[in-house]
């Protein structure tokens, strides 16, 4: 299986430095990664080093907790696609599901997706802190506001992407992608996560994983 188109390469670290966004930026171009995902100090940085490739920018809205304010994710939107971004993957209110507000949560990715302008946007259901009730009905919510994606994990929870989960979420987004990150440490990994509905593999290690070794990562 040829996953390399599959695969958001990946770098959300606190510490990363030009160094390493430069070596992530660099591995996408050699390997022809789907994009490179940053957080969005970089996102102007890898427009401008990614312009003649055919690798895109993908960067993170309310992350890593979701507990932002709309205003302040739409903010961020705006913000990231005018610094060159082309996908946005946006953390929803986690909180806001555990009270079973969805309402709440169509209305926020609403929001978001509005503020993306055609751009992708993927929503983060960090799955690991929900019931499969509530994969489900966040899922759904999400499939109503018209997200493009759902994707499981941050990678800063305290689990990453199951395989039981990828198949809750595209039995709702059958029509639409889902994207499997957090603990996809082997091609075996994303040959079970494609299996179970995903289209996109979210990690920090997709050099590895294209080489065939096993990552000890857990993003």
């Amino acid at each position: 299986m040829n996953i390399n188109k599959m695969i958001d390469h990946t770098y959300l670290k606190a510490f990363g430095t030009s160094t390493e966004i430069n070596s992530l930026i660099q591995e996408a171009k050699e390997y022809h990664f789907k994009s490179v995902c940053v957080n969005p100090f970089w996102v102007e940085k890898a427009a401008k080093d990614l312009a003649d490739s055919d690798v895109l920018v993908c960067t993170v809205i309310g992350f890593p907790l979701g507990a932002n304010t709309i205003e302040t994710k739409v903010f961020e939107t705006t913000n990231a696609i005018k610094n060159g971004a082309d996908e946005i993957d946006m953390v929803l209110n986690i909180g806001k599901v555990k009270e079973q507000d969805y309402a709440y949560i169509t209305n926020e990715v609403q929001a978001v997706k509005e503020a993306c302008k055609g751009h992708t946007l993927k929503v983060i259901l960090e799955t690991c802190y929900l019931t499969k009730d509530e994969i489900k009905a966040a899922t759904e919510a999400c499939y109503q506001a018209n997200a493009d994606f759902v994707k499981t994990s941050t990678g800063f929870g305290t689990a990453g992407a199951l395989e039981e989960d990828i198949k809750i979420m595209k039995s709702v987004f059958h029509d639409r992608e889902v994207k499997a990150s957090g603990g996809v440490r082997s091609a075996e990994d994303v040959a079970t996560m494609v299996t179970a509905g995903a289209s996109r593999i979210g990690t920090s290690s997709g050099v590895k994983l294209v080489q065939g070794q096993v990552s000890d990562s857990d993003y």
